[in-house]
């Protein structure tokens, strides 16, 4: 994997939220760090996995990547082209070829439009071929999302939410994209319908030799697809690397506490298991505490991690680690 090239290249992402009162002249008094000062490469042909807790900034983070928000400072190089310096028609040929499948499929569908229309739009807004050939690539997108032809003519209302998640991952695939944020596909499905969105996600990167940042709160799904996966805690990664030597040796004691309370089938594995207590409640992004921002929770927390900032360092080949004391 060490060996594939670099599709996108993430130094120093921020963005920040301002926070403003006044009526008639308004001025910032605060700013939401929802993202504040990350740092990772995708490789071309992978999947990176990005989990944390609710609110930590991970869709933040997926949608900065792509501009969907501008960042408050930082750099995103896709396929060595610098995003953050782009617009207007140069940044819209670009998003051709970065795509996002959204997380709710009951809100990310106009209910007004059928169908073939939601999924052809992409087509529309790129100048992507002619009305007939648009047509034609509406029915191959369909068939490549497991959706009969029968749905073209259909409404989202008339569609279950699996099948609506079908047709989000159909749109995004319209311009044949290179990058695919897949911001909680599955959160909002049954977990039989989990597995097969995931089945079909897996299937569609190895036809179309896609690349994904898939954010997710299922640990369990994540160390099932990902190759490589990020830990996130308010608005910093506090660990990367190699799925395996996540979920067999993680080293930050947040990353610890997250797979700890992962459920096992077994009781006796569960029993046997260290446990790692996490105390207090997730802080607010608006509330940022000085230093280590996990360090009012830490079970392993000194001095040093009230004061100052952990380095965001590489351990081990490929394990990359913020923590003074790892």
């Amino acid at each position: 994997m060490s060996a594939m090239p670099v599709l996108v290249s993430v130094r120093n992402l921020k963005k920040h939220f301002p926070i403003t009162r006044g009526i008639l002249i308004q001025r910032q008094v605060g700013a939401v760090k929802a993202v504040d000062g990350v740092s990772f490469d995708i490789l071309k042909g992978e999947t990176v996995g990005l989990v944390g807790e609710s609110g930590c900034g991970k869709t933040t983070t997926g949608r900065t990547i792509l501009q969907l928000y501008r960042p408050t400072s930082g750099s995103v190089l896709f396929n060595g082209t610098e995003l953050t310096q782009q617009k207007g028609n140069a940044l819209r040929r670009l998003r051709a070829h970065m795509q996002i499948i959204f997380q709710d499929p009951y809100a990310s569908l106009n209910p007004r439009w059928t169908i073939a229309r939601i999924v052809g739009e992409p087509l529309r807004v790129h100048h992507m071929g002619t009305p007939l050939e648009q047509r034609r690539r509406v029915e191959q997108l369909l068939d490549l999302a497991n959706l009969e032809g029968v749905f073209a003519n259909r409404y989202p209302h008339e569609l279950s939410g699996g099948q609506r998640q079908r047709v989000g991952i159909a749109r995004a695939l319209a311009t044949n994209p290179q990058f695919v944020v897949c911001d909680e596909p599955i959160t909002a499905l049954d977990v039989s319908i989990q597995a097969q969105v995931v089945n079909l996600l897996e299937e569609l990167q190895d036809r179309l030799q896609l690349t994904y940042l898939f954010i997710a709160h299922d640990l369990s799904m994540v160390r099932h697809l990902c190759d490589r996966v990020a830990v996130m805690y308010l608005g910093n990664l506090v660990e990367l690397a190699p799925r395996q030597d996540l979920y067999t040796n993680p080293l930050h004691p947040y990353t610890q506490g997250l797979l700890a309370a992962v459920p096992l089938p077994d009781p006796i594995k569960t029993r046997a298991r260290a446990r790692v207590r996490l105390r207090g409640e997730v802080r607010s992004l608006v509330d940022v505490p000085p230093g280590c921002r996990f360090h009012p929770r830490c079970p392993i927390a000194v001095s040093e991690c009230r004061i100052k900032a952990p380095e965001w360092r590489q351990v081990q080949p490929g394990h990359w680690v913020a923590c003074h004391k790892v």
